[in-house]
């Protein structure tokens, strides 16, 4: 029998979904000496781990080189295709928020230049307000950049606020939930049943929920 193979990320992710397995039932003290290893495969050889960067889950489960994977919500908004979303395993719980110095007016409809790290929600998010804005990509640190001038405010991921709040900045509106997903492969779906009797172990535990994009999200953009 062929594993089941399931991409997630190191660190927080990885933690709790070891959590979760071990609730269900399996064995995960293969996972608990990792060092420098980036693929584990249980001693039944029922389960086999890729721990892969975040917006590669999509990517391998997309391709089939993962049959699940469990990623955060927020890469399943900017990369929103090729997979199936399954469970909303409601760990990992955080928010996208649009944050900015105090003052910031959201009520000023002038064209705004927005800093963020996921083009796809905030342009997403402002074409829901009906606002024409300047979307501006950054990849580090997105908080310095309304206090340098390069934007007018940030769309981000926001978990205590603390990181906001040392930069002067607040938050002006929460924009929709993010926590960890369950995605799988659509042909591993069909063809390994034992997927699916995963999928409803996971599911006895976590309660049944609909996964669907927020309303201020849109699945066709």
């Amino acid at each position: 029998m062929n594993p089941l193979t399931i991409a997630l990320t190191k660190g927080r992710i990885e933690r709790d979904t070891v959590k979760l397995l071990s609730r269900a039932g399996f064995d995960m003290a293969f996972m608990a000496d990792k060092g420098r290893s980036l693929i584990f495969e249980s001693p039944d050889k029922a389960f086999r781990f890729l721990l892969v960067k975040a917006p590669d889950v999509t990517t391998y489960v997309r391709h089939g080189v993962a049959d699940l994977g469990i990623v955060g919500k927020d890469i399943l908004y900017e990369h929103p295709r090729g997979y199936l979303e399954m469970l909303d395993l409601n760990f990992g719980l955080c928010k996208f928020a649009l944050a900015s110095v105090a003052s910031y007016d959201p009520k000023d409809h002038k064209r705004k230049r927005i800093a963020t790290k996921y083009p796809r929600v905030a342009t997403d998010y402002f074409h829901q307000k009906g606002e024409d804005v300047e979307i501006i990509s950054i990849q580090g640190s997105v908080e310095i950049s309304p206090i340098l001038g390069l934007a007018d405010a940030i769309v981000d991921i926001v978990e205590t606020g603390n990181t906001l709040k040392a930069n002067g900045l607040i938050v002006f509106e929460d924009i929709c939930r993010i926590s960890a997903q369950l995605i799988a492969n659509k042909a591993s779906l069909k063809n390994k049943p034992e997927l699916l009797a995963f999928v409803k172990k996971i599911e006895s535990l976590v309660g049944r929920k609909e996964v669907a994009f927020d309303e201020k999200i849109s699945r066709n953009k």
